[in-house]
């Protein structure tokens, strides 16, 4: 996963897995865009539900133009 400084709303995060890339929600963990495999959704979107106070605090330092803490990956 990556972030970008200043990104558009609503608050999301992109993955990318292989060949494959896209945009979830951090509000509901919904894709918004792209294509993801069905097994590495599920693990992002259980991932953001564990981090999802830590995302948001996330977004907005990178809305400020700030660089965002690291988060622990899925264990």
């Amino acid at each position: 996963m990556y972030y970008a400084p200043k990104e558009h709303g609503p608050a999301h995060i992109h993955a990318i897995y292989n060949e494959s890339e896209a945009v979830f929600s951090i509000s509901d963990g919904g894709v918004s865009k792209g294509e993801f495999p069905p097994k590495q959704t599920r693990l992002v979107q259980a991932w953001i539900e564990i981090h999802r106070d830590e995302l948001v605090a996330n977004w907005e330092l990178c809305q400020s133009g700030e660089p965002p803490f690291k988060i622990d990956p899925l264990k």
